[in-house]
């Protein structure tokens, strides 16, 4: 048995591929899988270390209004396309499996094209290009949220799975992980997350709510606010009147390493909407203030805040309605309701597909 996983140019991309790649070992010991990317995207420096074999061929994506660079991408991408058919003749598949990004057109296209049959995982609410592009010739996509199911044509089959999550984030112990923290059972936590590399729009935006809970008995924050913006942010906070190693129940941190640690810990989570860290708050059970990255693609984050949050389950906030308190205000009403959070909490628990990796992979065995 023999299947080629391929995604990248974002880890919204490549860490969902890893997912399915091992998901697929595990369900089939004895099966070659090989992962293919691009080789300068950002899985051809994440997937080697793995234990999953890596390929690399010719790729780039396309950016609008640059056309002289998109020229060059579509030259790599044909390049990359004769590099597919050679790899896939080489390699004879029963399987591709693709997870979207530019990294992922080259192979599934020319897999189309040789009539190996074609699985897509489309991550957010609404599909990328690829993905979109791509259905044409897939005979599944699997989705994560079942708004994504309109933008797809009505003949291609769609199946709602949801996000493969990381194993850990469902194991860590809530009580473990507050006991760490020093957490009493009835102290609050908050969760501010925004991205791997922070968000000084939410950064800021926290400033009064640091200012107004600083000192205070009963509700603890756990600020991440990105590598470059810790150092600048920290003065800010200084310059504020709040002295950290004094208030007692502020964290700030660059990155957060053990994510699984801090949703496990938190009561609610504040931060943006990408799609692999909603899948993980909504598998926790978490309520949650969503604010998209407002420039992000297609802007496929705002689509997928505003599922979860018509499912009940999250508050949406815009990028450009942070000033003037209002997630202060927003943070505020929701501690002061209990009744309002365990609703949501229970809305979070309802939308989360905690077996997504499991079905995804039932899927894809389906066609071999």
């Amino acid at each position: 048995m023999r299947i080629i996983v391929t995604g990248g140019g974002t880890g919204g991309h490549i860490y969902p591929a890893l997912a399915i790649a091992r998901g697929l070992k595990e369900a089939r010991p004895e099966a070659e899988i090989l992962y293919v990317g691009t080789r300068h995207g950002l899985e051809a420096r994440i997937v080697p270390p793995t234990d999953i074999p890596f390929k690399g061929i010719s790729g780039a994506g396309l950016k609008r209004g640059r056309w002289a660079q998109n020229l060059l991408a579509l030259a790599q991408t044909a390049q990359g396309f004769i590099q597919a058919w050679k790899l896939l003749r080489e390699f004879r598949p029963q399987v591709v499996v693709g997870t979207g990004g530019y990294a992922s057109f080259p192979l599934c296209w020319a897999a189309g094209c040789q009539g190996i049959p074609v699985i897509l995982h489309e991550q957010n609410a609404f599909p990328g290009l690829a993905n979109r592009f791509l259905s044409r010739k897939a005979r599944a996509v699997c989705l994560t949220f079942k708004e994504a199911a309109a933008y797809f044509p009505s003949k291609v089959r769609t199946v709602v799975t949801g996000l493969p999550i990381r194993p850990e984030i469902l194991k860590a112990d809530r009580s473990r992980c507050r006991q760490e923290l020093g957490l009493k059972e009835d102290t609050f936590c908050l969760l501010v997350v925004g991205g791997s590399q922070g968000a000084r729009s939410i950064n800021k935006a926290m400033l009064p709510v640091l200012s107004y809970w600083a000192g205070r008995e009963g509700v603890f924050i756990w600020q991440m606010t990105g590598p470059r913006e810790f150092e600048p942010y920290r003065e800010q906070v200084k310059s504020s009147g709040i002295v950290l190693g004094k208030c007692g129940n502020i964290i700030l941190e660059p990155y957060i390493y053990h994510m699984e640690k801090a949703l496990a810990a938190a009561d609610l989570v504040v931060g943006r909407a990408g799609a692999s860290f909603l899948a993980e708050v909504l598998a926790r059970g978490l309520p949650s203030i969503l604010i998209p990255y407002p420039y992000a693609a297609g802007q496929h984050q705002e689509y997928n805040a505003r599922a979860v949050a018509q499912g009940g389950a999250a508050v949406l906030i815009r990028d450009e309605e942070l000033k003037g308190g209002r997630l202060l205000e927003t943070i505020n009403s929701l501690i002061a309701n209990p009744q309002r959070l365990k609703y949501m909490a229970l809305r979070a628990r309802t939308l989360a597909r905690p077996q997504a990796l499991e079905e995804i992979v039932e899927v894809i065995l389906e066609h071999i």
